[in-house]
């Protein structure tokens, strides 16, 4: 397994990058590659084309450009084509240990993707995800279609979805009022 965090995009709606909010003693970005590391072979973050991350850690930039996480996540495949991909994006201020072992012990490779199911959109969730081997030649079709979502992959295919019993650490960190409400957490 590949860890890869989706450390890139242009926090527009933040207004800073997401990447270098310290949550936890560090920043996200490193906070989060080092909870993949006891689940993944290697990791690496995910950033746009010509985006340098200051970290230990190697980086995918897109080759599959202006998709988002969806680039990123095909960039990863096409780095990585016999390998399952562990993903998370970098504004899940709550994501822990806990619940990626869930994902990890609950992993059905003969599916397409193991994530959980968000009960507040009522639908899988796309970013939080182990994506199998077989999920790459799918992306790319859909791809093809001129889709570029990986929840509608998810919606559409053969996966293992989970239970989450709380539900709160799949929240995402988008804006500076979010960033506040989950420091005040913390």
């Amino acid at each position: 397994i590949i860890g890869v965090v989706f450390a890139g995009g242009k926090s527009t709606r933040m207004g800073k990058d997401k990447g270098e909010i310290a949550y936890h003693q560090t920043n996200q970005r490193e906070h989060l590659a080092n909870l993949l590391k006891p689940f993944c072979k290697e990791i690496y973050l995910s950033g746009g084309a010509n985006q340098n991350f200051d970290s230990s850690f190697k980086t995918i930039q897109d080759t599959f450009l202006g998709l988002g996480p969806y680039g990123g996540l095909l960039s990863s495949f096409q780095k990585f084509p016999n390998n399952a991909i562990f993903t998370l994006p970098v504004d899940v201020p709550f994501v822990d240990e806990e619940m990626l072992q869930q994902l990890f012990k609950n992993r059905n490779s003969r599916k397409l993707a193991t994530c959980f199911h968000n009960p507040e959109t009522k639908f899988p969730e796309p970013l939080i995800t182990i994506w199998e081997p077989k999920a790459y030649p799918v992306l790319l079709n859909y791809l093809s279609k001129g889709y570029s979502c990986p929840r509608k992959v998810l919606i559409n295919s053969d996966i293992e979805e989970m239970h989450i019993a709380d539900p709160e650490k799949l929240f995402n960190a988008n804006t500076p009022e979010e960033r506040d409400f989950a420091l005040k957490k913390m």
